[in-house]
């Protein structure tokens, strides 16, 4: 489902004045535009603005300080996604280490 920029500003309360000064300085902050201009939001937008919004309004960053505030949120996603791979990778290394343990120890014992 994708929004208008009127329905941002009713669902969001940011004006539409401030939404393209966003997309200035925020980076990744960029809405698909149709042939005409129309600018059109998606999901993921609508909650990167609620984000932005919190950031500003509770948080008092400006504009710029928030984008780099998102920046670094997304890249300890980014961090903690190849951790977390790692992590699976070392468990399926173990887990080959066991059965051949396994295997070697059945062979051993007779069975």
């Amino acid at each position: 489902m994708t929004y208008t920029i009127g329905q941002i500003e009713e669902l969001t309360g940011v004006k539409a004045h401030v939404l393209r000064y966003w997309e200035e300085v925020i980076p990744g902050f960029t809405p698909r535009k149709d042939m005409g201009g129309r600018r059109y939001y998606t999901q993921r937008e609508v909650e990167l603005i609620f984000r932005i919004k919190y950031l500003i309004t509770e948080k008092k960053f400006t504009a710029e300080g928030a984008g780099q505030q998102i920046l670094e949120e997304a890249q300890a996603v980014h961090d903690n996604a190849e951790i977390i791979q790692q992590i699976h990778e070392c468990r399926e290394d173990l887990l080959s280490v066991l059965l051949s343990l396994d295997a070697e120890n059945d062979g051993k014992s007779g069975k």
